[in-house]
């Protein structure tokens, strides 16, 4: 009996080192697949680097070569690793869509969306996180704690005002008030833009993001003018000069304000305030070219690719980067973001923004002729 209980239990012993083990197995595989690295390990930024260069590719969402000059930093990305790349333009929450969607047979690595998004593609599971090198450098506004989304550039709501057909431009609230011309928000009800601006007007009056009032009550003072226009602030009008004053990210404004030239507008940000927010690279937890995308990530936040943010007029999210004299030249000064503010609570702002439409319409539109 005292062998035989002997044998059970080395045979328990045995099958329980084998459960162990296989438990272990099943973890590491586990962390495997959420992390994108083998035996759950972390790769070294050179070996990202090597294997990145094997897949051989990137496919990006939302990240044409016409938006913040994406271009630049795709063509440095084929020069520097041989890596090829494609684009579909989307918006932020078809980027979560896709992810989601295509999860079996994926197709895209790697997206950039509106920061609000961030933590909703988290909610989704549809990410990977990622720290890159400059991890420590990323204000912690601009960044999941555990790297699923990274802000690689900010923008501010900023005044866009042609003044050939307004002499005095506005450089704050309360000069928009005591004007006379007529103002372009955009359409509060859909586009993330406008609500912004709605944001920014909040802030500028004692408001924030869990408390929309002061912004809503501005507008609605405006409509009751008659200083609002539905009109559409897009290129092609303000190059007509049907625009008199139009609210826009800073680096919408100053593109399009180079674009048609620079003596026939003003671009300011309001002196009471404004609100910072930015755009996250959010990395496809199914990513077929995970390290290509990892890459693209890191190389986003390098001096090289910050700068060619700031060419497409978008600010880098990394204060020590030196811009050279010429594209620092693109940007506003920092001192005019002196009282911009970033959004401090995006789960607040993602539930305030779903009253938007609502108020606006009830409040501001039925004002509107």
């Amino acid at each position: 009996m005292k062998k035989r209980f002997k044998q059970q239990l080395s045979m328990g012993l045995m099958l329980s080192l084998l459960v162990l083990l296989l438990a272990a197995c099943s973890n590491s595989e586990a962390k495997a697949d959420e992390t994108g690295n083998s035996a759950g390990t972390e790769l070294s930024l050179s070996e990202i680097e090597a294997a990145a260069k094997t897949e051989g590719a990137v496919v990006s969402v939302g990240m044409p070569d016409s938006w913040a000059n994406w271009k630049d930093t795709w063509t440095d990305i084929t020069g520097k690793y041989g890596i090829k790349h494609t684009d579909t333009d989307m918006s932020s929450a078809e980027e979560i869509a896709k992810f989601e969607a295509e999860k079996d047979k994926p197709t895209a690595d790697i997206g950039d969306v509106g920061i609000a998004f961030g933590p909703v593609a988290v909610d989704k599971g549809v990410t990977v996180p990622y720290k890159t090198s400059y991890w420590d450098e990323i204000p912690d506004w601009a960044k999941d704690k555990d790297g699923n989304w990274v802000v690689g550039y900010q923008g501010s709501i900023a005044f866009l005002t042609n003044t050939k057909l307004v002499a005095d431009p506005p450089k704050s609230w309360e000069d928009l008030k005591n004007g006379s011309y007529k103002i372009i928000v955009g359409d509060v009800t859909k586009a993330a833009q406008a609500q912004m601006a709605v944001l920014a007007a909040a802030i500028a009056f004692g408001g924030d993001e869990t408390n929309i009032e002061p912004g809503i009550a501005f507008f609605e003072d405006l409509a009751k003018k008659g200083r609002l226009s539905n009109a559409d602030a897009s290129l092609a009008n303000i190059e007509k000069g049907e625009v008199e004053m139009t609210l826009l990210w800073d680096f919408n404004a100053l593109n399009y304000r180079d674009q048609i030239g620079k003596d026939g507008f003003d671009v300011a940000i309001p002196k009471e305030g404004s609100v910072v927010s930015g755009y996250a690279t959010i990395i496809n937890k199914w990513a077929p070219h995970r390290n290509a995308a990892k890459l693209t990530r890191e190389y986003i936040l390098s001096d090289e690719g910050q700068i060619n943010l700031a060419k497409g007029y978008a600010r880098p999210i990394r204060d020590s980067v030196k811009l050279p004299d010429d594209v620092s030249a693109k940007l506003l000064p920092k001192e005019e973001y002196v009282n911009a503010k970033p959004v401090g609570d995006y789960k607040a702002w993602e539930e305030t923004a779903k009253s938007i439409p609502q108020l606006w319409q009830e409040r501001v539109l039925v004002h509107l002729n």
